[in-house]
């Protein structure tokens, strides 16, 4: 089969609270980066907020997953390459992707006492969003889990950051890009989360030096990933390198740096409820269009449109109708 997309990244079931920054204070958390943290460690916050009784909301997550989803519904054929236990929350992130009409692997086929990966999501009054991630049984992604047939069969294969922060996930990806060399699969890789960029650089770097064809970031993770100290240099950092990078800007909009030109998409005026998987909707978006083969800037600009309805909503994803009348507005615009 065909695909338009595969992606590679972490399955995660997100549990998303709302909460004031006295709770991040509470638990020594910085607003708006992820963190890699112990089951004890999530479940002593997740004690916390259901004492509070926060309002939440939970659905099958990750970012690649919010990717695809988003892409899926646009009418985009995709494929997930992740790992997932043979648990409750695992039999649910399958029936997610299967709604989705998400084609994946399906159970991990490796013996093992980890779960299905687990996500916690605080949005503060800023919309602003602070993770903590239990991997669980995703951070042992690795090479055996890869059908590199599937990948050589898609249009682009999609790379998330979070793929850097263990050994298994990492030389994972690297096998795919070095079987991706001098193939047609466009090659795109997200930089998830600035303090991951800073962490791992090397990892980063080395991903970078695989003949990529698109990077996706935000502002900070821009400055993080070219080693800048304002956002000027680091646009010109992007404009010297053969990929195309797209960078969103929050309440600026977003761009997009291709052979030394820079095409411009304006901000949409909203009020921002929660940018958790604003990202996600934007990467999934835009490679929706561009795969379509739709001119840049209305690419920019229908990634622009869709992640605002994201920020409008509390939580990662949308109502099917909703989906449905993003199709409609990228056709009439």
């Amino acid at each position: 089969m065909k695909y338009d997309i595969s992606a590679m990244g972490n399955a995660l079931v997100d549990t998303q609270f709302k909460v004031d920054h006295s709770f991040l204070d509470k638990f020594g958390l910085i607003a708006d980066q992820m963190i890699i943290a112990t089951k004890e460690q999530q479940d002593a916050m997740l004690y916390e907020l259901m004492n509070m009784g926060s309002e939440s909301v939970s659905d099958c997550g990750g970012s690649a997953t919010n990717s695809l989803v988003a892409a899926s519904y646009f009418g985009s054929n995709c494929h997930h390459i992740c790992r997932i236990s043979d648990d409750n929350d695992g039999k649910k992130y399958l029936e997610s992707l299967t709604n989705a009409k998400i084609k994946h692997a399906g159970f991990t086929k490796t013996e093992t006492n980890l779960s299905t990966g687990k996500c916690l999501i605080l949005v503060t009054p800023d919309a602003a969003r602070t993770m903590i991630s239990v991997l669980g049984v995703s951070a042992s992604l690795c090479e055996e889990d890869i059908d590199i047939e599937v990948i050589k069969n898609s249009e682009l294969f999609y790379i998330e950051g979070y793929m850097v922060t263990t050994d298994d996930n990492f030389a994972a990806v690297s096998k795919v890009l070095s079987n991706l060399e001098n193939s047609n699969t466009l090659k795109a890789l997200s930089l998830s989360d600035a303090g991951l960029v800073k962490i791992f650089m090397k990892r980063f770097k080395e991903i970078e030096l695989s003949d990529l064809d698109i990077v996706f970031g935000n502002k900070d993770e821009a400055l993080a990933f070219s080693e800048s100290d304002n956002f000027d240099e680091a646009c010109n950092y992007f404009a010297k390198q053969s990929y195309m990078t797209i960078i969103t800007l929050g309440g600026d909009g977003a761009i997009c740096i291709k052979n030394n030109k820079i095409i411009r998409s304006e901000a949409i005026n909203i009020s921002p409820v929660d940018t958790n998987g604003a990202g996600d909707m934007f990467a999934g978006a835009f490679m929706h269009a561009y795969l379509k083969k739709y001119e840049l800037k209305k690419c920019l600009d229908f990634a622009n449109y869709a992640a605002s309805k994201i920020v409008e909503t509390f939580g990662p994803r949308l109502l099917k109708e909703n989906y449905e009348e993003l199709k409609k507005y990228l056709k009439k615009n």
